[in-house]
């Protein structure tokens, strides 16, 4: 199943960016949307606008992470989001046979830290907050998990 789409924005003023060119890449992210699209505490927002430089710990070469949401609150705060299942923001446990399998989700997450200590320090620099929401993060925010 595609879990991939084009998000129709109900209030178009508040997305930053071009309407026609939101792209959810899970049904997480799609929730989310909608939970920032329809928030009155949320002014403003944007699906992968912001764009953080840096270097992979897997290859030590620079990339660009593409940081899954952008929120700017009514008091002002900003928040840079990506949102991951909670299982992949943990460093894989270590089986008895180190499978082919188990070294992919080692570099995976060595990789996803690499961009989160970059946006974080990014974010920082500008006086916003970086964060991970998994499913806990949704749940507690009342945001309904679709299966």
């Amino acid at each position: 199943m595609n879990y991939k789409g084009r998000y129709s924005l109900k209030n178009v003023g508040k997305y930053k960016g071009d309407p026609s060119r939101v792209i959810f890449r899970s049904l997480w992210e799609r929730q989310v949307f909608r939970f920032a699209d329809e928030s009155t505490d949320i002014i403003s927002w944007s699906a992968e606008s912001v764009v953080v430089p840096y270097i992979c710990k897997t290859d030590n070469r620079r990339h660009n992470y593409f940081v899954d949401l952008c929120l700017k609150f009514k008091d002002d705060r900003i928040f840079l989001i990506e949102i991951k299942p909670k299982y992949q923001t943990i460093p894989p446990k270590t089986p008895k046979h180190k499978t082919k399998g188990y070294v992919t989700e080692v570099l995976t997450y060595a990789k996803n830290v690499s961009k989160w200590e970059a946006a974080d320090a990014y974010a920082k620099d500008r006086g916003w907050a970086f964060q991970i929401w998994n499913e806990d993060t949704l749940k507690n925010l009342g945001i309904r998990l679709l299966t």
